[in-house]
């Protein structure tokens, strides 16, 4: 995948619509996670430092095309300022007079964040005459919110037919990472996806038995496969419904000469809560009170040699309820050892989706594989195979 980046691109002295990912976790009017802007800081001050007249386009909640006070991007320049050690103007909205007037105003090597994009309805759907209000206050678009990617919205897409359009560093070292993912692997390939449910994975779970070598299934969704082969899982969370799906899975897999690896032996306990009674079975024989909700020792150490099998590793979802101790064990031994194995030099390892980082974060090891993806939903569907619409109008004809 060829894509345009900053390294084709002259920027000095123009304007510059750079689209980021500013939706960052607000209480009380502060902000409480910066981890976001941190990831676009390093495109925001290459391009000021380069003398860019450097414009911000981001969306901020769900404000559903109208002007909501609580989802004003105002309340989060000060986390900005504190992160980039730079000032950031701000513009009232992110069309008309008022920003005409911003811009015009502007000094090359300044920052202005202009008003969340959705607060006009021409946002979301992309309205052409939207793109156009947009588009006559730059010169350049960058696109930096790989998390965006899979909309086709206004500032994620449609400015990119507009204008002449580059990925920042941070889509560029998100888009670099997956490649070596999926896109380009060096084999063997072994996938971990967990999670509690089938129904919201088969998609990727479908494409990945065509790419990968080996699948570990894990969490909740490895309860609906075993049921699927006759297994009884107990009081378990599991999709009985999706057990023909399940097999389609599995027939699948073999077909493509790829081994599905599910639990030979899982944590079961009485009650979903922390440091609960707990006792270790085959899957053979599961309580019929019981509940699954790890795995065990065995499998553990099936998944450990698995990763020890592999050159690439692509991790989605946790495998089994890693919020709770004990019940985190499975997740935080196959992660640590995943992370030693990159440190060592032996394994590419990427991972993303929302639990993903949650669990790589609680087992302390999330700055030691090689690629972390905070895009949730466009981590997802690159991980399907489908075409994202903010990274396809990216690429080099």
């Amino acid at each position: 995948m060829a894509f345009r980046t900053l390294d084709d691109v002259d920027v000095k002295s123009k304007r510059v619509l750079l689209r980021v990912d500013l939706n960052v976790p607000v209480a009380e009017g502060k902000v409480t996670d910066t981890t976001r802007i941190e990831r676009v800081a390093p495109t925001i001050l290459e391009l000021e430092s380069k003398g860019a007249k450097v414009i911000l386009l981001a969306h901020f909640g769900r404000p559903k095309g109208k002007v909501v006070k609580e989802a004003s991007l105002k309340q989060i320049i000060k986390a900005m300022e504190k992160v980039l050690d730079h000032s950031v103007h701000f513009a009232e909205d992110c069309i008309g007079e008022k920003v005409a007037k911003a811009v015009a105003a502007m000094k090359d090597g300044t920052i202005l964040l202009l008003e969340n994009t959705r607060f006009h309805a021409g946002e979301e759907k992309n309205d052409p005459a939207f793109v156009k209000a947009l588009a006559v206050n730059g010169d350049i678009y960058v696109n930096d919110a790989f998390s965006a990617a899979h909309r086709a919205h206004a500032s994620t897409e449609g400015l990119a037919h507009v204008l002449p359009a580059y990925a920042g560093r941070a889509m560029q070292g998100e888009l670099e990472a997956l490649e070596k993912g999926l896109g380009q692997p060096e084999q063997p390939v072994v996938a971990i996806v967990g999670g509690a449910k089938v129904s919201t994975k088969i998609d990727l779970l479908n494409n990945l038995v065509e790419k990968v070598d080996a699948l570990v299934i894990g969490g909740g969704m490895a309860n609906t496969f075993l049921a699927a082969e006759g297994v009884g899982v107990g009081q378990s969370l599991c999709e009985h419904e999706l057990g023909e799906t399940a097999r389609n899975i599995l027939a699948k897999a073999k077909a493509e000469n790829c081994t599905v690896i599910l639990p030979v032996d899982v944590v079961v306990a009485w009650h979903f809560e922390a440091n609960a009674p707990h006792q270790q079975y085959g899957v053979d024989a599961v309580p019929a009170d019981g509940m699954i909700l790890d795995a065990g020792d065995l499998s553990v150490e099936r998944i450990k040699d698995v990763i020890d099998s592999a050159a690439t590793l692509v991790w989605n979802g946790p495998l089994g309820a890693f919020e709770l101790h004990p019940f985190d064990r499975g997740t935080v031994v196959a992660a640590r050892h995943a992370a030693e194995r990159t440190k060592a030099g032996e394994l590419v390892s990427v991972a993303g989706g929302g639990d993903t980082v949650s669990a790589l974060n609680h087992a302390g090891v999330a700055d030691d594989f090689t690629y972390i993806s905070t895009a949730g939903g466009a981590f997802l569907e690159w991980m399907e195979g489908k075409p994202l619409p903010g990274v396809v109008v990216l690429e080099k004809r």
